[in-house]
């Protein structure tokens, strides 16, 4: 089904791990697009167990045409001592999407985020020529890195808050997390996507930024 036009165009797919360590880069990147005016999709907005998860990607991708990736999670297991490739899977196939897609989808553009900006290079030589950004594990620095990405994608004589505005709602945010949960019976270290994120635009709602 083909999406409304604002709706795609508004849409940011978020590719990251989903795990603790990850965790407070995931809750600052969904916090920074929500803020800039844009909307994320995860492959996890969608429990159906009779769907496969890359058909959730998939849809979730094609329904976006904004993409946050990060990569800085491409390392050996330390169960397995396996790398973990999911990362890199899900940003080809948005770069398929654009490359061999029609119509709205060849208009898809996305961020590449990693902790150093040509750490990369040792593990996927392939996107040598892409500019990798860095955020050296800080979600500030995410924010900062995310926010910049999406300020290229609003109209010509609009602004986006400063990436530092963005870090300090952000930290106003957290700060109310714990009392916000306990008012709506949440548990705020076991929030879903679409717990994380009604808490998000909740919140931006009830602090809406000075006119």
């Amino acid at each position: 089904m083909k999406l409304a036009e604002p709706e795609y165009e508004r849409g940011v797919f978020i590719n990251c791990p989903f795990n603790e360590d990850y965790q407070p880069l995931f809750e600052a990147v969904l916090f920074a697009v929500y803020q800039c005016g844009f909307v994320p999709h995860s492959s996890l907005e969608v429990d159906d167990s009779s769907q496969v998860r890359i058909e959730k990607i998939t849809t979730a991708i094609g329904a976006c045409r904004l993409a946050v990736h990060d990569i800085s999670r491409v390392e050996l297991d330390a169960a397995t001592l396996l790398p973990r490739f999911n990362m890199p899977l899900e940003l080809g196939i948005f770069l398929g999407a654009k490359s061999f897609g029609g119509g709205m989808q060849k208009r898809k553009a996305c961020v590449i985020l990693d902790t150093e900006r040509y750490r990369f290079t040792r593990f996927i030589s392939d996107i040598a020529g892409q500019d990798i950004r860095a955020h050296e594990a800080d979600p500030a620095r995410a924010i900062e890195q995310v926010r910049n990405f999406l300020g290229t994608h609003i109209p010509p004589g609009t602004l986006l808050p400063s990436g530092r505005t963005i870090w300090e709602r952000y930290a106003e945010f957290r700060a109310e997390l714990g009392g916000n949960c306990r008012r709506m019976r949440l548990d705020p270290v076991r929030l879903s996507f679409r717990d994380l994120t009604t808490l998000i635009t909740g919140w931006l709602d009830e602090h809406p930024l000075p006119a």
